[in-house]
């Protein structure tokens, strides 16, 4: 058998010489930096020569001259995702690649602390985004120390160190019960949902639903469900002795599983109980009723890759620590 050589593998070296140019001017230009100046014609020609060489730079030579990577690490959540998180992170992601970096999901799930911290680092990542509660300020300056020029958590409180994108999960459950409140419901019921990642939300949600009612003639009753057909037929059969006239369902998801078991179970909405959601998802504006829904604010992935950019580019700025979770509620046919 003729074994056929692979080609010698282009370097910046045969770049620099189609190009017409040294070596150093490859660098700048494709590692997209800004501090040397260099014409567009110059740019245009180095990337036309890298191209038509097939040349790729090595990331770890960058990695070790730079002291960090262009890696943004986020770590998988440790709770289920849905359609919200996962169209927030998908345009987080987008965006950051439009900006040169390169976005890794890290691990099977938390939860994270300072500990996990390390792991994260020995990748030497230019910034760090943590989704949930967990990790702290030891972990921050951990992360820091090993090159991380930005940190952002995703959760109930700030970190000291980091960004943080509060996520206070109480305010989408006190606009549920207010909502329902203001149009006369006063025997609300509270879906629980089983599954143990959800906790994380469901209990400051609940939290929230507690604060509006509190001083209220409003009676609140919990509703363990599992997200399972046969387990929501169960607990419409239960309706007429639980006697609520309102139910905030946890989210868009349950909302619609609860709201399919109550029909089948002869139970008309609104008119004998309102259900509202949350997230605003697509399909509860098919279901008949509409479904009301409480519209969680998340901000633009493009502004907080944004943020993460100049925390990169401008480790000496000064950066608004948290950006709040705001809600609002959209009122449709079913509440």
């Amino acid at each position: 058998m003729v074994q056929i050589p692979n080609p010698p593998v282009p370097t910046s070296a045969d770049v620099a010489r189609l190009a017409g140019v040294s070596r150093a001017t490859v660098s700048y230009v494709l590692n997209n930096t800004h501090a040397v100046r260099i014409s567009e014609p110059t740019r245009r020609r180095v990337r036309e020569a890298a191209e038509q060489l097939g040349y790729v730079p090595h990331a770890a030579a960058r990695t070790l001259r730079a002291g960090h990577s262009r890696t943004v690490v986020m770590p998988a959540p440790a709770f289920p995702t849905g359609p919200l998180y996962t169209r927030f992170v998908g345009e987080l992601q987008g965006a950051l690649g439009q900006l040169d970096y390169t976005v890794v999901q890290y691990g099977a799930g938390g939860p994270y602390g300072d500990d996990d911290a390390r792991a994260w680092a020995e990748l030497r990542p230019i910034a760090v985004l943590v989704p949930g509660p967990g990790l702290g300020p030891r972990g921050v300056q951990l992360l820091k120390r090993s090159g991380a020029r930005a940190v952002v958590t995703f959760g109930p409180e700030a970190v000291d160190g980091a960004h943080a994108l509060l996520m206070d999960h109480r305010t989408v459950g006190h606009a549920a019960a207010r909502h329902l409140y203001q149009r006369g419901r006063r025997r609300i019921g509270v879906v629980m949902p089983a599954e143990p990642g959800l906790r994380l939300f469901c209990l400051p949600r609940l939290e929230g639903v507690r604060r509006a009612l509190s001083g209220t003639d409003a009676t609140l009753t919990e509703l363990p469900l599992g997200y399972e057909e046969e387990a929501a037929a169960r607990l419409a059969a239960r309706w007429d002795t639980l006697r609520l006239d309102a139910v905030f369902a946890y989210n868009d998801e349950y909302a619609m599983l609860l709201s399919r078991a109550l029909q089948d179970a002869g139970i008309a909405i609104p008119e004998r109980t309102a259900v509202i959601g949350a997230d605003d998802l697509v399909l509860g504006r098919l279901l008949r009723p509409r479904l009301s829904t409480v519209r969680l604010e998340l901000p633009a992935g493009r502004e907080l890759a944004a943020l993460v950019d100049r925390a990169v580019r401008e480790p000496g700025a000064v950066l608004e620590r948290r950006t709040a979770l705001g809600v609002r509620v959209v009122h449709r046919d079913s509440s």
